[in-house]
């Protein structure tokens, strides 16, 4: 596996890419100075539902905020619509965040399906964990949205020992959830969030 502390790299042609710029530069940076690094590859894919775990800690969040920019990889992610009132709202959006109407006919895993099927090129990053404490089961809407979209999912683990974020292999999603769910997890079983592993 490679491993690099974000310099520019040649990213595969099909994924999505944000403009190079001095945003990019200065994560890079931030990253560097704080060393975090990356191992693996990205996979040269249009469409995929990005998983990241272990989510044990807010951290989380910004490490893969400076990440997704520090490579310039346009991965977008779900945040409920009332988040998107007022200044918060625009930012939200140039970090790739998308307003998800909870009170809408179609659900959200139907409204994300569609984006799938209405874009050339989409990157959906979700934590399927839900939340920061520990669970028991993941959530599914990662798993009905790859499947229902008919896109495989990429999983990417924060391991905190050494500051990496690693990526994964790409997974298909079958006709038994469970199966897929249970795989992905033991994928991760080995990596080390901030405050507990997966």
């Amino acid at each position: 596996m490679s491993r690099h502390l974000f310099t520019p790299t040649q990213l595969p042609k099909r994924m999505p890419r944000l403009r190079d710029g001095w945003q990019r530069r200065i994560c890079r940076s931030v990253l560097r100075l704080c060393g975090w690094s990356l191992s693996g590859e990205f996979p040269n894919t249009a469409k995929l539902v990005l998983i990241a775990a272990p989510h044990s800690s807010w951290w989380d969040g910004v490490w893969g905020l400076l990440i997704k920019v520090a490579i310039g990889a346009d991965v977008h992610f779900m945040a409920k619509q009332e988040l998107f009132r007022g200044p918060l709202g625009g930012l939200l959006r140039r970090l790739g965040g998308m307003a998800i109407d909870r009170g809408a006919a179609k659900g959200v895993v139907e409204q994300m399906a569609d984006q799938f099927r209405q874009r050339d090129a989409f990157w959906l990053g979700i934590a399927p964990e839900g939340t920061r404490k520990p669970v028991a089961r993941w959530k599914s809407g990662f798993w009905h949205i790859a499947h229902d979209a008919g896109v495989p999912v990429f999983p990417v683990a924060f391991h905190y020992p050494d500051k990496t974020i690693q990526l994964g292999p790409l997974f298909d999603t079958s006709t038994d959830m469970e199966a897929d769910i249970a795989r992905l997890r033991a994928w991760y079983a080995s990596f080390k969030g901030k405050h507990r592993d997966v």
